[in-house]
């Protein structure tokens, strides 16, 4: 009875946390996204209020901390679903270059400054190692809210945070040849990480490789060839349940792989991810993880605000201030440096080094692997949690300041330079308006590849935002053109607003290039006749087919049936671009329309012809009571209809 008593009151408190927790959550992000600080700063207040202000979590939060950490390696199999191998390959300059100097440099000079405040060197050596990392959970998280993961400074960002990863592997060898003599190491808060260093201390050297390689080789070769009869097997049981089970088993198990064999969970299920980014249950696997991923994410954040130690940030609050400040300006010009070598511009080099300026999660894990290992003391590593903690804090508003600060100013800046054209397709898009954006999708969707120049720098900033790749600049100039790929180019799409720039780009494209195709929007009549004496291949009118559709709906309207509506407009479309070819070889410019006789003459001569051809046509009406009659503007026959 008495274990009985005791399971409920573990039950009860079990309860009453995740109450406390998950009301604290529901109350503070929604006010904080509503105030547009964004949800990850709501999480950090939530978690400040019911720990340090209100004392209504404890010790355990540390606890729940590392078990919430999970949420960032559901969150890297995610982003890995998204990524095909070849898109992981194409961005492998950044992966080495941008984020391999971004680490060196980072760790040289935050160490250096670290010894030359009085640390020994193999503390100030762990010290720049913890913070040389960056807030994987933070920054992702947000660029995704923000609609910014696909621009330039999204995926440079990405690319940092990933090799980031992929450096903590190392990091977690070197730290403990950095013991201090003298020192004892702390408790092991990670035990299974002390399990698995003690299970490699027992192998030898090319053991250790061999079992490393075998189990990236698993995750890869598992996941392309066993997982697939798995996900079928599943999906034929037709039970929800059992594929999210078997979802959650797959990054579980990996993560463990990982775990034993000294690798970080987060690269290994990130792996598993691209692996399975060609999967047809890609989709499935993504929905069925995603809401575990969030729901732990912001634990995570929740337990980082209700872990701050105020008490030790009172005693030490100049020098947790300091450190706060001097470690983000240090990674801050680091990435700035950076942006400028790899040739990153605008708004996307602030995004780099506003974003990535804080220390990340996993300096949580590494400074616990310092104490251990007596790389670190136990009383400055809670110094360097607090900076961890509170430049984390710090980084949503950054990107508040980015957005409501910096990106209207880049965008704003209309005199800037044309951007340097950096890639080329097979359909070149000049204007990016309502008209070209139509045009843009349609090919997009249906695997084309285009490029698109634009003279808006808002509409240009806009479009980088949702992943259409576009260039600033004005595409009437011959040097732009041929930058973006003219001379190879099948199709060119003249979007302009300005008729003269659209007459003189459509001149220099025909002379250039005899055999291209080219389409324009034309704004009235006379326009058409200037385009097509240039050599366009297809016209369309701004509103002639908005017209045409209006008109349609009138004949419907007045009785005419459906089917007849639709022949009619497509006769007199198909009648009227006969004609407009004809006038368009007698028009003259610089001669009125009136005094134009053979235009004149042959405008009468064609309407002429159009009016036959329409009266020609049987023309039939149906009364609305008729059987088969259809409501106009409904085009789908009801076979039910005379039944009911």
């Amino acid at each position: 009875m008495r274990a009985t008593t005791h399971g409920v009151i573990i039950m009860d408190n079990i309860l009453l946390g995740a109450f406390i927790y998950l009301m604290a959550s529901v109350i503070a992000v929604p006010v904080a996204k509503r105030l547009g600080l964004g949800s990850v700063l709501g999480y950090l207040i939530a978690g400040i209020v019911i720990g340090p202000v209100a004392g209504l979590v404890g010790s355990e939060a540390t606890d729940i901390q590392h078990f919430a950490e999970f949420g960032v390696v559901m969150m890297l199999f995610i982003v890995g679903l998204e990524l095909e191998p070849r898109s992981l390959w194409a961005m492998r300059h950044k992966l080495l270059g941008l984020g391999g100097l971004q680490v060196l440099l980072s760790v040289s000079l935050i160490s250096g400054a670290a010894w030359l405040l009085g640390l020994d060197w193999r503390t100030a050596l762990a010290v720049g190692m913890v913070f040389s990392l960056s807030s994987t959970a933070i920054v992702l998280q947000t660029l995704n809210e923000k609609s910014l993961m696909n621009t330039e400074g999204g995926k440079s960002s990405f690319s940092v945070l990933l090799f980031q990863d992929i450096a903590v592997i190392p990091m977690l060898a070197i730290i403990p040849l950095l013991a201090l003599p003298g020192v004892t190491g702390g408790g092991g808060d990670h035990a299974s990480e002390s399990a698995s260093a003690a299970f490699l201390e027992n192998l030898e050297a090319w053991q250790t490789a061999l079992l490393t390689i075998g189990a990236v080789a698993l995750v890869v070769v598992g996941g392309y060839y066993l997982s697939r009869p798995v996900f079928r097997y599943i999906a034929r049981s037709q039970l929800r349940e059992m594929f999210t089970a078997v979802a959650l088993l797959l990054v579980v198990g990996i993560a463990l792989l990982m775990n034993v064999v000294g690798l970080s969970p987060a690269l290994g299920t990130f792996l598993a991810g691209v692996v399975l980014a060609t999967s047809e249950y890609r989709h499935e696997l993504e929905s069925d993880i995603e809401p575990f991923k969030g729901l732990l994410l912001g634990l995570f954040f929740v337990t980082v605000g209700a872990g701050v130690d105020f008490s030790v940030l009172s005693q030490n609050l100049g020098v947790v201030l300091g450190v706060t400040v001097g470690v983000m300006l240090v990674k801050a010009a680091v990435l700035y440096v950076l942006a400028l070598l790899f040739g990153i511009k605008g708004s996307n080099r602030w995004l780099l080094f506003l974003g990535l300026a804080q220390a990340g999660e996993f300096g949580f894990v590494l400074i616990s692997v310092c104490v251990q290992s007596a790389a670190i003391p136990v009383e400055l590593s809670k110094i360097l949690l607090l900076v961890i903690a509170l430049s984390m804090m710090l980084t949503p508003g950054l990107f508040i300041f980015f957005e409501r600060v910096i990106q209207p100013r880049m965008v704003n800046a209309q005199s800037r330079d044309s951007d340097e054209i950096t890639e080329k397709g097979t359909i070149i898009i000049a204007g990016h308006g309502r008209f070209g954006q139509v045009i843009n999708r349609l090919l997009l969707s249906n695997g084309y590849k285009t490029v698109v120049l634009d003279l808006h720098a808002e509409m240009v900033e806009n479009m980088r935002v949702f992943g259409v790749q576009s260039f600033y600049g004005d595409a009437s100039r011959p040097d732009l053109l041929h930058a973006a790929g003219l001379p190879e180019a099948e199709m060119l799409v003249v979007a302009l607003d300005s008729q003269e720039d659209a007459l003189k780009l459509i001149s220099h494209a025909r002379r250039e290039h005899p055999h291209l195709h080219i389409i324009a929007r034309a704004y009235d009549r006379r326009h058409v006749y200037k385009l097509y004496q240039l050599g366009t291949n297809d016209i369309v009118r701004e509103t002639f087919d908005s017209a045409l559709r209006a008109g349609r709906y009138a004949l419907e309207a007045m009785g005419m049936h459906p089917v007849e509506s639709e022949r009619a407009a497509t006769l007199f479309a198909d009648e009227e671009l006969k004609g407009i070819r004809k006038l368009a070889e007698v028009y003259d410019p610089d001669v009125p329309v009136a005094q134009n006789k053979e235009y004149v003459r042959l405008a009468k001569e064609i309407q002429a012809t159009l009016d036959k051809a329409m009266m020609g046509k049987s023309r039939v009406r149906h009364d609305r009571s008729e059987e088969g009659w259809r409501p106009p503007g409904n085009t789908v026959l009801d076979e039910d209809a005379g039944s009911t």
